[in-house]
């Protein structure tokens, strides 16, 4: 019975299973962990871009993904808790033996 429902999960949410908790809480927690690495990352990225494409092309991605983090944080902003787990009725556990 409880394979049944298992197997209807999309398959992001059957590698919970693998990892153990969302990947975006795991994200969330090497960002909160590593800052400066990942800003230079992304200055970096933002240097090549600059050296290797069109600077219109460079624009319109910037201001897409200006939009979409300025709407992350308007919409679907949530505090940072380290280490967050889901809650015990949404932990989505390997399926017992019939």
């Amino acid at each position: 019975m409880i394979w049944k429902r298992w197997l209807t999960y999309d398959p992001y949410k059957k590698l919970w299973f693998w990892v153990g908790r969302p990947f975006t809480f795991i994200l969330r927690d090497v960002w909160h962990k590593a800052e400066f690495v990942w800003i230079i990352g992304l200055v970096s990225l933002g240097v090549w871009m600059g050296h290797n494409f069109d600077w219109l092309i460079v624009l319109k991605i910037m201001s897409i993904f200006t939009v979409g983090f300025i709407f992350g944080h308007l919409f679907w902003a949530k505090d940072y808790i380290p280490d967050q787990q889901l809650p015990d009725e949404d932990i989505i556990a390997f399926p017992e033996e019939d």
